[in-house]
Protein backbone atom coordinates (compact mmCIF):
# COMPACT_ATOMS: atom_id res chain seq x y z
CA UNK A 1 0.00 0.00 0.00
CA UNK A 2 1.49 3.42 -1.36
CA UNK A 3 1.81 5.63 1.18
CA UNK A 4 2.70 9.04 -0.89
CA UNK A 5 -0.22 11.70 -1.81
CA UNK A 6 -1.82 10.35 -4.89
CA UNK A 7 -2.80 12.82 -7.99
CA UNK A 8 -6.08 12.71 -9.98
CA UNK A 9 -6.27 10.56 -13.13
CA UNK A 10 -5.37 13.13 -16.50
CA UNK A 11 -8.70 11.34 -18.33
CA UNK A 12 -10.57 11.61 -15.77
CA UNK A 13 -13.29 14.38 -16.08
CA UNK A 14 -13.39 17.40 -13.99
CA UNK A 15 -14.96 20.76 -12.99
CA UNK A 16 -13.24 24.03 -13.07
CA UNK A 17 -14.48 27.20 -11.98
CA UNK A 18 -17.01 28.63 -14.80
CA UNK A 19 -15.31 32.09 -13.95
CA UNK A 20 -11.68 32.96 -14.55
CA UNK A 21 -11.64 35.15 -11.36
CA UNK A 22 -11.90 32.55 -9.40
CA UNK A 23 -8.57 31.27 -10.30
CA UNK A 24 -7.19 34.31 -8.98
CA UNK A 25 -6.96 35.30 -4.58
CA UNK A 26 -7.99 38.87 -3.62
CA UNK A 27 -4.50 38.84 -1.74
CA UNK A 28 -3.08 38.02 -5.50
CA UNK A 29 -0.79 41.28 -6.87
CA UNK A 30 -2.29 41.06 -10.49
CA UNK A 31 -5.42 42.27 -8.69
CA UNK A 32 -3.29 45.47 -7.78
CA UNK A 33 -1.80 46.18 -11.31
CA UNK A 34 -5.54 45.83 -12.78
CA UNK A 35 -6.43 48.58 -10.33
CA UNK A 36 -3.70 51.16 -10.81
CA UNK A 37 -3.55 50.91 -14.34
CA UNK A 38 -7.04 51.18 -14.81
CA UNK A 39 -6.78 54.30 -12.52
CA UNK A 40 -4.28 55.76 -15.03
CA UNK A 41 -5.60 58.66 -17.47
CA UNK A 42 -3.20 57.00 -20.36
CA UNK A 43 -4.13 59.98 -22.81
CA UNK A 44 -3.08 62.74 -20.59
CA UNK A 45 0.60 61.07 -19.38
CA UNK A 46 1.21 60.09 -23.15
CA UNK A 47 0.10 56.80 -24.06
CA UNK A 48 -0.03 56.39 -27.92
CA UNK A 49 -2.80 54.42 -29.41
CA UNK A 50 -5.47 55.11 -26.46
CA UNK A 51 -7.95 56.31 -29.22
CA UNK A 52 -7.90 54.00 -31.80
CA UNK A 53 -8.07 54.85 -35.66
CA UNK A 54 -11.55 54.87 -37.75
CA UNK A 55 -9.84 52.38 -40.22
CA UNK A 56 -7.50 49.42 -40.26
CA UNK A 57 -6.72 46.41 -38.50
CA UNK A 58 -7.83 46.96 -34.85
CA UNK A 59 -5.15 47.76 -31.64
CA UNK A 60 -4.58 46.34 -28.72
CA UNK A 61 -5.45 48.80 -25.89
CA UNK A 62 -2.54 50.25 -24.00
CA UNK A 63 -4.00 49.87 -20.95
CA UNK A 64 -3.64 45.88 -21.67
CA UNK A 65 -0.18 45.77 -22.96
CA UNK A 66 1.34 48.46 -19.97
CA UNK A 67 -0.29 45.53 -17.34
CA UNK A 68 1.33 43.09 -19.32
CA UNK A 69 4.37 44.42 -18.92
CA UNK A 70 4.02 45.55 -14.60
CA UNK A 71 3.47 41.50 -14.55
CA UNK A 72 6.45 40.67 -16.07
CA UNK A 73 8.85 43.15 -14.26
CA UNK A 74 7.15 41.65 -11.01
CA UNK A 75 7.39 38.01 -11.62
CA UNK A 76 11.24 38.20 -13.47
CA UNK A 77 9.96 37.73 -17.20
CA UNK A 78 11.07 41.15 -18.82
CA UNK A 79 11.68 39.21 -22.31
CA UNK A 80 9.29 40.39 -24.84
CA UNK A 81 9.58 36.86 -26.43
CA UNK A 82 8.87 34.97 -22.83
CA UNK A 83 5.91 37.48 -22.06
CA UNK A 84 4.33 36.16 -25.47
CA UNK A 85 5.07 32.45 -24.04
CA UNK A 86 3.12 33.44 -20.92
CA UNK A 87 0.42 34.81 -22.15
CA UNK A 88 -0.92 31.63 -23.17
CA UNK A 89 -0.73 29.61 -20.54
CA UNK A 90 -0.31 31.42 -17.46
CA UNK A 91 -3.79 32.02 -15.71
CA UNK A 92 -2.82 34.77 -13.82
CA UNK A 93 -1.84 36.49 -16.89
CA UNK A 94 -5.15 35.40 -18.44
CA UNK A 95 -7.53 36.91 -16.21
CA UNK A 96 -5.09 40.34 -16.11
CA UNK A 97 -5.33 40.68 -19.83
CA UNK A 98 -8.68 39.01 -20.56
CA UNK A 99 -7.13 36.07 -22.54
CA UNK A 100 -5.63 38.43 -24.83
CA UNK A 101 -2.10 37.38 -25.81
CA UNK A 102 -0.65 39.42 -28.51
CA UNK A 103 3.01 38.48 -30.33
CA UNK A 104 6.21 39.14 -29.27
CA UNK A 105 6.68 42.09 -31.80
CA UNK A 106 3.83 43.72 -30.78
CA UNK A 107 4.38 43.59 -26.57
CA UNK A 108 8.74 44.83 -27.92
CA UNK A 109 7.39 47.94 -29.94
CA UNK A 110 4.92 49.31 -27.00
CA UNK A 111 7.72 49.86 -24.68
CA UNK A 112 9.74 51.30 -27.68
CA UNK A 113 6.75 53.48 -28.91
CA UNK A 114 5.70 54.48 -25.12
CA UNK A 115 8.86 55.41 -23.60
CA UNK A 116 7.06 58.80 -22.39
CA UNK A 117 3.99 57.11 -21.02
CA UNK A 118 5.67 54.25 -19.18
CA UNK A 119 8.08 57.17 -17.49
CA UNK A 120 5.10 59.04 -16.21
CA UNK A 121 3.40 56.22 -15.09
CA UNK A 122 6.11 55.76 -12.86
CA UNK A 123 6.12 59.17 -11.48
CA UNK A 124 2.37 58.71 -11.00
CA UNK A 125 2.94 56.14 -8.90
CA UNK A 126 5.52 58.01 -6.47
CA UNK A 127 2.65 60.68 -6.46
CA UNK A 128 0.53 58.32 -5.19
CA UNK A 129 3.20 57.53 -2.21
CA UNK A 130 3.17 61.11 -1.55
CA UNK A 131 -0.27 61.58 -1.35
CA UNK A 132 -0.46 58.46 1.41
CA UNK A 133 2.26 60.35 3.05
CA UNK A 134 4.74 57.69 2.68
CA UNK A 135 7.68 60.64 2.28
CA UNK A 136 7.11 62.09 5.87
CA UNK A 137 10.68 61.48 7.21
CA UNK A 138 12.09 63.84 4.55
CA UNK A 139 15.53 61.36 4.46
CA UNK A 140 16.68 60.44 1.40
CA UNK A 141 20.01 58.38 0.19
CA UNK A 142 21.71 58.40 -2.97
CA UNK A 143 23.94 55.62 -5.21
CA UNK A 144 24.57 54.75 -8.03
CA UNK A 145 25.14 51.38 -9.79
CA UNK A 146 26.64 49.79 -13.07
CA UNK A 147 24.15 47.78 -15.28
CA UNK A 148 25.95 45.65 -18.21
CA UNK A 149 24.66 47.37 -21.11
CA UNK A 150 23.76 45.47 -24.55
CA UNK A 151 27.22 45.71 -25.91
CA UNK A 152 30.07 43.41 -25.70
CA UNK A 153 33.04 44.32 -24.58
CA UNK A 154 34.87 43.76 -27.61
CA UNK A 155 32.87 46.17 -29.17
CA UNK A 156 34.17 49.10 -27.43
CA UNK A 157 37.14 51.12 -28.79
CA UNK A 158 39.63 53.40 -26.97
CA UNK A 159 43.11 55.08 -28.58
CA UNK A 160 44.94 52.58 -26.83
CA UNK A 161 42.86 49.51 -27.18
CA UNK A 162 42.92 50.51 -31.17
CA UNK A 163 46.75 51.08 -30.80
CA UNK A 164 47.14 47.29 -29.94
CA UNK A 165 44.52 45.81 -32.46
CA UNK A 166 46.35 47.94 -35.30
CA UNK A 167 50.10 46.65 -34.01
CA UNK A 168 48.70 42.97 -33.74
CA UNK A 169 46.90 43.34 -37.73
CA UNK A 170 50.17 45.03 -38.96
CA UNK A 171 52.45 42.29 -37.07
CA UNK A 172 50.47 39.59 -39.13
CA UNK A 173 50.00 41.56 -42.44
CA UNK A 174 54.49 41.84 -41.83
CA UNK A 175 54.22 37.82 -41.76
CA UNK A 176 52.02 37.23 -44.89
CA UNK A 177 54.34 39.32 -46.44
CA UNK A 178 57.44 37.43 -45.10
CA UNK A 179 55.70 34.07 -46.78
CA UNK A 180 55.06 35.75 -50.22
CA UNK A 181 58.45 36.86 -50.27
CA UNK A 182 59.69 33.17 -49.52
CA UNK A 183 57.12 31.83 -52.38
CA UNK A 184 58.99 34.04 -55.11
CA UNK A 185 62.28 33.08 -53.93
CA UNK A 186 61.71 29.15 -54.41
CA UNK A 187 62.25 27.84 -57.59
CA UNK A 188 59.03 25.52 -57.64
CA UNK A 189 55.60 27.78 -57.96
CA UNK A 190 52.87 27.46 -54.88
CA UNK A 191 49.44 28.39 -54.75
CA UNK A 192 49.53 32.30 -52.92
CA UNK A 193 46.09 32.32 -53.38
CA UNK A 194 44.78 32.38 -49.73
CA UNK A 195 47.48 34.42 -48.35
CA UNK A 196 46.75 37.26 -50.79
CA UNK A 197 43.34 36.69 -49.53
CA UNK A 198 44.14 37.48 -45.62
CA UNK A 199 46.35 39.72 -46.83
CA UNK A 200 43.91 41.92 -48.54
CA UNK A 201 41.17 41.27 -45.39
CA UNK A 202 44.35 42.25 -42.89
CA UNK A 203 44.58 45.80 -45.03
CA UNK A 204 40.71 46.53 -45.30
CA UNK A 205 40.48 45.95 -41.58
CA UNK A 206 43.80 48.08 -40.72
CA UNK A 207 42.38 51.25 -42.85
CA UNK A 208 38.48 50.70 -40.78
CA UNK A 209 40.88 50.68 -37.44
CA UNK A 210 42.54 53.68 -38.69
CA UNK A 211 39.42 55.53 -39.74
CA UNK A 212 37.68 54.26 -36.13
CA UNK A 213 41.17 55.57 -34.39
CA UNK A 214 39.83 59.16 -35.68
CA UNK A 215 36.84 59.25 -34.76
CA UNK A 216 37.70 57.84 -31.11
CA UNK A 217 40.27 60.62 -30.90
CA UNK A 218 37.33 63.21 -32.00
CA UNK A 219 35.05 62.02 -29.40
CA UNK A 220 34.56 64.43 -26.19
CA UNK A 221 34.90 60.75 -24.04
CA UNK A 222 38.03 59.52 -26.09
CA UNK A 223 35.32 55.76 -26.39
CA UNK A 224 32.99 54.31 -29.10
CA UNK A 225 30.53 51.32 -28.50
CA UNK A 226 29.36 50.61 -31.68
CA UNK A 227 26.86 48.43 -30.76
CA UNK A 228 25.10 50.48 -27.75
CA UNK A 229 26.60 53.90 -28.87
CA UNK A 230 25.23 55.88 -25.46
CA UNK A 231 27.33 53.16 -23.45
CA UNK A 232 30.65 53.46 -21.65
CA UNK A 233 33.43 51.07 -20.17
CA UNK A 234 33.12 51.84 -16.83
CA UNK A 235 34.43 50.89 -13.69
CA UNK A 236 32.07 48.34 -11.41
CA UNK A 237 32.38 45.65 -8.47
CA UNK A 238 32.72 43.32 -11.02
CA UNK A 239 35.84 44.68 -12.58
CA UNK A 240 35.73 47.23 -15.85
CA UNK A 241 32.87 46.66 -18.38
CA UNK A 242 30.46 48.39 -21.18
CA UNK A 243 27.45 49.31 -18.81
CA UNK A 244 25.44 52.17 -17.38
CA UNK A 245 24.94 54.01 -14.31
CA UNK A 246 21.86 54.05 -12.70
CA UNK A 247 21.38 56.72 -10.15
CA UNK A 248 18.69 56.32 -7.65
CA UNK A 249 17.31 58.22 -4.61
CA UNK A 250 15.87 56.22 -1.89
CA UNK A 251 13.31 57.16 0.68
CA UNK A 252 14.80 55.96 4.40
CA UNK A 253 11.79 55.26 6.04
CA UNK A 254 9.67 52.51 3.44
CA UNK A 255 12.86 52.19 0.96
CA UNK A 256 10.90 53.64 -2.25
CA UNK A 257 12.66 54.65 -4.95
CA UNK A 258 11.57 58.22 -5.14
CA UNK A 259 13.71 59.31 -8.35
CA UNK A 260 16.15 57.89 -10.67
CA UNK A 261 17.66 58.68 -13.69
CA UNK A 262 20.08 56.53 -16.23
CA UNK A 263 24.26 58.09 -17.23
CA UNK A 264 27.07 56.78 -18.33
CA UNK A 265 29.40 58.99 -16.25
CA UNK A 266 30.71 58.39 -13.01
CA UNK A 267 28.60 59.49 -9.73
CA UNK A 268 30.89 62.54 -9.21
CA UNK A 269 28.56 65.91 -9.68
CA UNK A 270 25.21 63.90 -9.68
CA UNK A 271 24.46 64.79 -5.81
CA UNK A 272 22.46 68.63 -6.79
CA UNK A 273 20.89 66.56 -9.64
CA UNK A 274 19.65 63.00 -8.03
CA UNK A 275 18.76 65.89 -4.66
CA UNK A 276 16.88 68.27 -7.09
CA UNK A 277 14.64 65.36 -8.31
CA UNK A 278 13.73 63.68 -5.13
CA UNK A 279 13.09 67.08 -3.94
CA UNK A 280 10.43 67.21 -6.74
CA UNK A 281 9.23 64.07 -5.87
CA UNK A 282 8.07 63.80 -2.63
CA UNK A 283 7.50 67.63 -2.56
CA UNK A 284 9.73 68.73 0.48
CA UNK A 285 12.47 71.52 0.20
CA UNK A 286 14.31 70.47 2.79
CA UNK A 287 15.77 67.52 2.25
CA UNK A 288 18.43 65.54 4.00
CA UNK A 289 20.86 63.53 1.32
CA UNK A 290 22.63 60.82 2.35
CA UNK A 291 25.86 59.75 -0.22
CA UNK A 292 28.88 58.21 -0.35
CA UNK A 293 32.52 59.80 -1.10
CA UNK A 294 31.74 59.36 -4.60
CA UNK A 295 29.67 61.92 -4.52
CA UNK A 296 31.77 64.15 -2.56
CA UNK A 297 32.15 67.88 -4.91
CA UNK A 298 32.49 71.26 -2.99
CA UNK A 299 30.41 72.77 -5.87
CA UNK A 300 28.10 70.26 -5.89
CA UNK A 301 27.41 70.24 -2.14
CA UNK A 302 26.85 73.56 -1.90
CA UNK A 303 24.58 74.17 -4.78
CA UNK A 304 22.61 71.29 -2.83
CA UNK A 305 22.41 73.55 0.23
CA UNK A 306 21.29 76.92 -1.63
CA UNK A 307 18.39 74.50 -3.02
CA UNK A 308 16.95 73.88 0.62
CA UNK A 309 18.80 70.51 0.97
CA UNK A 310 20.94 69.32 4.33
CA UNK A 311 23.69 67.12 1.89
CA UNK A 312 25.37 65.14 4.28
CA UNK A 313 28.38 63.07 1.97
CA UNK A 314 31.62 61.41 3.15
CA UNK A 315 34.89 63.09 2.63
CA UNK A 316 37.79 61.68 0.82
CA UNK A 317 41.06 63.07 0.63
CA UNK A 318 42.63 62.70 -3.29
CA UNK A 319 46.28 63.21 -1.76
CA UNK A 320 48.72 60.73 -2.43
CA UNK A 321 51.25 62.59 0.24
CA UNK A 322 50.15 59.81 2.94
CA UNK A 323 51.84 56.96 0.48
CA UNK A 324 55.20 59.21 -0.84
CA UNK A 325 55.74 59.83 3.27
CA UNK A 326 54.54 63.22 3.42
CA UNK A 327 52.19 65.15 5.72
CA UNK A 328 48.96 64.87 4.57
CA UNK A 329 46.74 68.20 4.73
CA UNK A 330 44.20 66.60 6.54
CA UNK A 331 46.83 67.18 9.66
CA UNK A 332 46.61 70.87 8.78
CA UNK A 333 43.86 72.28 11.36
CA UNK A 334 42.63 74.86 10.00
CA UNK A 335 41.26 77.84 12.92
CA UNK A 336 38.59 79.94 11.69
CA UNK A 337 39.00 82.55 14.46
CA UNK A 338 42.61 83.83 13.47
CA UNK A 339 41.98 82.71 9.81
CA UNK A 340 45.31 80.72 9.42
CA UNK A 341 46.11 76.49 9.49
CA UNK A 342 48.22 74.92 12.06
CA UNK A 343 50.80 72.90 10.79
CA UNK A 344 51.85 69.39 12.72
CA UNK A 345 55.07 71.08 14.02
CA UNK A 346 53.05 73.62 15.19
CA UNK A 347 53.83 76.61 13.25
CA UNK A 348 51.21 79.28 11.85
CA UNK A 349 50.45 79.34 8.08
CA UNK A 350 48.83 83.17 7.78
CA UNK A 351 46.86 84.03 4.72
CA UNK A 352 49.24 84.73 1.25
CA UNK A 353 47.07 85.72 -1.58
CA UNK A 354 44.77 84.07 -3.50
CA UNK A 355 44.67 81.92 -6.96
CA UNK A 356 41.82 80.33 -9.25
CA UNK A 357 42.08 76.93 -10.45
CA UNK A 358 39.21 75.48 -12.81
CA UNK A 359 36.77 78.75 -12.09
CA UNK A 360 36.80 77.64 -8.30
CA UNK A 361 38.89 80.58 -6.17
CA UNK A 362 41.16 79.40 -3.41
CA UNK A 363 43.09 81.38 -0.86
CA UNK A 364 46.68 80.29 -0.41
CA UNK A 365 48.72 79.64 3.51
CA UNK A 366 51.72 79.30 4.14
CA UNK A 367 54.57 80.15 7.07
CA UNK A 368 57.69 82.31 6.49
CA UNK A 369 60.02 80.76 4.39
CA UNK A 370 63.07 81.27 7.52
CA UNK A 371 60.66 78.88 9.67
CA UNK A 372 59.77 76.20 7.59
CA UNK A 373 63.67 75.71 7.07
CA UNK A 374 64.46 75.23 10.21
CA UNK A 375 61.55 73.02 10.86
CA UNK A 376 62.54 69.14 11.93
CA UNK A 377 59.27 68.50 9.97
CA UNK A 378 60.53 69.92 6.57
CA UNK A 379 61.88 66.72 4.77
CA UNK A 380 58.33 65.08 5.53
CA UNK A 381 56.44 68.44 4.40
CA UNK A 382 57.38 68.90 1.19
CA UNK A 383 60.42 68.15 -1.60
CA UNK A 384 60.66 71.85 -2.38
CA UNK A 385 62.86 74.49 -0.46
CA UNK A 386 59.90 76.62 -1.06
CA UNK A 387 57.66 76.23 2.17
CA UNK A 388 54.48 74.04 2.31
CA UNK A 389 51.38 76.21 0.84
CA UNK A 390 48.09 75.17 1.57
CA UNK A 391 44.70 76.62 -0.22
CA UNK A 392 41.44 76.90 0.57
CA UNK A 393 38.45 77.12 -0.83
CA UNK A 394 36.37 80.39 -0.56
CA UNK A 395 33.42 78.47 0.61
CA UNK A 396 35.16 75.44 2.53
CA UNK A 397 33.09 76.68 5.63
CA UNK A 398 29.90 75.79 4.43
CA UNK A 399 31.74 71.82 3.54
CA UNK A 400 33.01 72.36 7.14
CA UNK A 401 29.51 72.69 8.43
CA UNK A 402 28.32 69.50 6.39
CA UNK A 403 31.25 67.66 8.29
CA UNK A 404 30.14 68.70 11.27
CA UNK A 405 26.99 67.26 11.18
CA UNK A 406 27.99 64.39 9.76
CA UNK A 407 30.01 63.79 12.51
CA UNK A 408 27.58 63.85 15.01
CA UNK A 409 25.66 61.47 13.02
CA UNK A 410 27.52 58.73 12.93
CA UNK A 411 24.88 56.33 11.95
CA UNK A 412 24.43 58.20 8.90
CA UNK A 413 26.48 55.88 6.64
CA UNK A 414 25.35 52.77 7.94
CA UNK A 415 21.55 54.11 6.99
CA UNK A 416 22.69 55.25 3.75
CA UNK A 417 24.02 51.49 2.71
CA UNK A 418 21.26 49.83 4.10
CA UNK A 419 18.64 51.89 2.24
CA UNK A 420 19.75 52.23 -0.95
CA UNK A 421 22.01 49.57 -1.54
CA UNK A 422 19.25 46.83 -1.39
CA UNK A 423 16.82 48.02 -4.35
CA UNK A 424 19.88 47.35 -6.90
CA UNK A 425 20.24 44.17 -5.43
CA UNK A 426 16.44 43.29 -6.05
CA UNK A 427 16.62 44.61 -9.47
CA UNK A 428 19.42 42.86 -10.45
CA UNK A 429 18.19 39.44 -8.60
CA UNK A 430 15.16 40.08 -10.90
CA UNK A 431 16.88 40.69 -14.28
CA UNK A 432 19.46 37.89 -13.51
CA UNK A 433 22.99 37.29 -14.70
CA UNK A 434 22.13 39.14 -17.97
CA UNK A 435 22.41 42.37 -19.87
CA UNK A 436 20.09 45.38 -20.24
CA UNK A 437 17.50 44.32 -22.91
CA UNK A 438 17.38 47.59 -25.03
CA UNK A 439 19.49 50.11 -26.12
CA UNK A 440 20.29 53.65 -26.22
CA UNK A 441 19.53 56.22 -22.98
CA UNK A 442 15.79 56.36 -24.70
CA UNK A 443 15.35 52.72 -24.33
CA UNK A 444 17.32 51.69 -21.03
CA UNK A 445 15.65 54.66 -19.59
CA UNK A 446 12.47 52.88 -20.32
CA UNK A 447 13.78 49.34 -19.06
CA UNK A 448 14.59 50.94 -15.30
CA UNK A 449 11.32 52.75 -15.28
CA UNK A 450 9.92 49.43 -15.18
CA UNK A 451 11.58 48.38 -13.35
CA UNK A 452 11.52 50.73 -10.48
CA UNK A 453 7.89 50.83 -10.92
CA UNK A 454 7.18 47.24 -9.79
CA UNK A 455 10.01 47.02 -7.56
CA UNK A 456 8.25 50.50 -5.95
CA UNK A 457 4.50 48.42 -6.35
CA UNK A 458 6.00 45.32 -4.48
CA UNK A 459 6.98 47.46 -1.96
CA UNK A 460 3.63 49.14 -1.48
CA UNK A 461 2.01 45.55 -1.33
CA UNK A 462 4.22 44.72 1.39
CA UNK A 463 3.88 47.14 3.51
CA UNK A 464 -0.10 47.51 2.91
CA UNK A 465 -1.03 43.99 1.55
CA UNK A 466 -2.80 43.47 -1.42
CA UNK A 467 -6.18 44.77 -0.68
CA UNK A 468 -4.92 47.38 1.65
CA UNK A 469 -3.23 48.84 -1.32
CA UNK A 470 -6.19 48.49 -3.32
CA UNK A 471 -8.63 50.52 -0.72
CA UNK A 472 -6.26 53.49 -0.83
CA UNK A 473 -5.54 53.71 -4.18
CA UNK A 474 -9.39 53.72 -4.73
CA UNK A 475 -9.75 56.70 -2.35
CA UNK A 476 -7.00 58.91 -3.92
CA UNK A 477 -6.75 60.53 -7.19
CA UNK A 478 -4.13 59.81 -9.56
Amino acid sequence: MSHHVKGKSRSQTTFFPEVLDDFVSTENPVRVIDVFVDELDLIELGFKGVVPKDTGRPNYHPAMLLKLYLYGYLNRIQSSRRLEREANRNIELMWLTERLAPDFKTIADFRKNNCEGIKQSCRTFIGLCRQLNMFSDAVVAIDGSKFKASNNKAKNYTPRKLETEMARVEKHISKYLAQLDKSDNKEKETDTSPIEEKLAWLKTRLTELRELKDKVEAHPDKQISTTDPDSRMMKSGMGVKVCYNLQSAVDCKYHLIVAHDVTNTTDRNQLFRMGNQAQEAVGINELTVLADKGYFSSQDIMDAQDAGMTPLVSRFDTSGNDKKGFLNKSLFLYDAEKDLYLCPAEQELTPRGTVTDKGLLYRTYCCSIMICRACSMKSKCSKSPQPRRIRRWEHAGRIDIMTEILESKPDSMIIRKQTVEHPFGTIKLWMGATHLLTRGFKGVSTEMNLHVLAYNLKRMISIFSVSGLIKEMMTQSF
